[in-house]
């Protein structure tokens, strides 16, 4: 027995914990992975050989050129992601506008109501321009 040395992994708990511990480390790492190369495409600033340097830089050696493009533009990575959620913000706040200044069946409903309620159209022409607009 005094010969014999004991492993952190001999024992149950230890080893459950190096096995969460090494996934959590891949699952950062994959997430990393993908945080640059989604920012090398995103990146306006570079130009197509640029990116395609990095890109290949980033693939055939991944931990180092992962580790050197943080190292050189990590810095902006964060202004250039906010940037792009302010981008993809006013897209869809200017669909939104768009969508509800075009009104809708319901406002043309309210619409003809008015003119019915006015006398400017009768009975039938509300109808049939009641039916065109559901249909």
């Amino acid at each position: 027995m005094e010969g014999q040395q004991i492993l952190a992994y001999d024992y149950p708990l230890l080893g459950a914990f190096w096995t969460v511990m090494w996934i959590f480390l891949w699952v950062m790492w994959f997430l990393l992975l993908f945080r640059v190369i989604t920012d090398v495409f995103r990146d306006d600033d570079l130009t197509g050989w640029a990116k395609a340097a990095w890109l290949i830089f980033v693939l055939v050696v991944p931990f180092l050129g992962v580790l050197v493009y943080v190292i050189v533009r990590g810095r902006k990575m964060g202004t250039r992601e906010i940037r792009h959620a302010q981008e993809r913000q006013t897209a869809m706040d200017n669909y939104i506008r768009e969508t509800a200044g075009k009104g809708g069946s319901a406002t043309e409903l309210a619409k003809l109501s008015e003119l019915k309620a006015k006398g400017d159209i009768t009975e039938a022409e509300f109808q049939r321009a009641k039916e065109k607009i559901l249909h």
